[in-house]
């Protein structure tokens, strides 16, 4: 069993994510590798403190530049906000470590251009996380596609749809700060979308987009001392803090094969908690996923029998789907948190094999440049390339 030591930069949400994936990789993939949690690093030393403790992480610290050129580091994990993705990549290629970056790549196509220049010149293997390419039915999706079942590819129609901002004294977080962020939902969701949109149909030529701020300031709150993947407001919210990011982003989109699309990200969709939606209309069938109902994959094909034509429902929980015989038995349905498994299995499993591994930093460049053009074109007020 090979041991890889894995330096994990973040500890919130993705944080709490990868180190429970890190846990089970072995447990359900036999591919003869082991991630090593060996130390978590983190700006405020009680909260990492109590995040390696929660998480089973062997050490803490709070300085990652001396974490990356510890020679007993094998990979850097970040899962920090984008504004410092590009300097802890640029230093961890420079050190000849391994990296997974958690989405959007940078803050532009310019800065995740330099991030993928820096990984291929150094060797490594560099993996982006877009953990929904690694849902089964998002894969057998992939295979009809390629197979020819939907035929000549006419339409993508994603959107996704969160509420957490929906009331108007939610308190500010780095994800509303254009500095920190880049954006709100278009690069925290659209970017998602984007990535299956490429990865199912094509690469994107033309976008034309439009935004909206609905609510323009947020209370300030002080920090929570509890580690938690939740932003709560202590005590009175008395200061305000301007939101300079969108709360909602929408973009028709023209692809290279003739394919039409419409992208929509919003945070103001009352009664959607993580609603993603994607449908994809062909010359010979359509096929529709549903992130709320993921373990399931909805298929028609005009080459059924009249009588009996019509969406099928298919549970993608048999061995024969992507990565369902590392799990359980047939009718026996995985959730969000094992998508991160099956992801760093692939990802460890291509630094064992000295492999390139997929989306990767090529990917959040041209992921990146989709969304600069959304920007773009949102300024412009018409069809921008890509």
């Amino acid at each position: 069993m090979q041991e890889i030591n894995v330096a994990l930069i973040g500890y919130n949400f993705m944080g709490k994510a990868h180190s429970h994936a890190f846990e089970n990789v072995p447990f359900f993939f036999d591919h003869g590798v082991k991630p090593v949690k060996k130390v978590i690093v983190g700006r405020t030393e009680h909260l990492v403190k109590q995040a390696a403790e929660r998480f089973g992480w062997e050490e803490f610290a709070t300085d990652w530049r001396d974490v990356i050129h510890r020679e007993d580091i094998h990979v850097i994990d970040i899962a920090t906000p984008t504004s410092s993705h590009i300097e802890i990549a640029l230093e961890a290629a420079k050190a000849g470590k391994h990296i997974f970056c958690e989405k959007p790549l940078a803050m532009d196509a310019l800065e995740a251009h330099r991030m993928f220049e820096a990984a291929e010149q150094a060797g490594i293997v560099h993996m982006l996380g877009h953990n929904y390419r690694r849902v089964p039915a998002i894969g057998l999706a992939k295979k009809l596609i390629q197979d020819g079942r939907l035929g000549d590819i006419h339409h993508f129609r994603g959107v996704y749809l969160q509420d957490w901002l929906l009331d108007p004294n939610f308190p500010a977080s780095w994800k509303l700060n254009k500095k920190v962020a880049g954006s709100g939902p278009h690069g925290d969701l659209n970017a998602h979308i984007v990535d299956l949109a490429r990865y199912l149909v094509g690469e994107i030529d033309k976008v034309v987009g439009m935004e909206k701020t609905f609510v323009d300031k947020r209370p300030k709150v002080k920090v929570d001392d509890q580690l938690s993947s939740k932003l709560t407001a202590k005590g009175e919210m008395t200061e305000y803090e301007a939101v300079t990011v969108d709360d909602t982003t929408a973009f028709l989109a023209k692809f290279k094969n003739g394919a039409v699309g419409t992208f929509e990200a919003t945070r103001f969709a009352g009664g959607r908690k993580n609603h993603e939606r994607i449908e994809i209309n062909g010359s010979k069938g359509s096929l529709v996923f549903d992130f709320e109902r993921m373990n399931e994959l909805e298929f028609w094909s005009n080459e059924d029998d009249l009588e009996v034509q019509g969406f099928r429902r298919i549970m993608v929980t048999e061995d024969v789907h992507p990565y369902i015989n590392a799990w359980w038995p047939p009718g026996h349905i995985i959730g969000y948190q094992n998508t991160f498994v099956n992801e760093f299995a692939d990802f460890f499993k291509a630094i064992k094999d000295k492999q390139q591994v997929y989306p990767n930093f090529y990917d959040g460049v041209m992921n990146n440049k989709v969304l600069d053009a959304v920007t773009k074109s949102i300024q412009s007020l018409t069809w921008e390339n890509v």
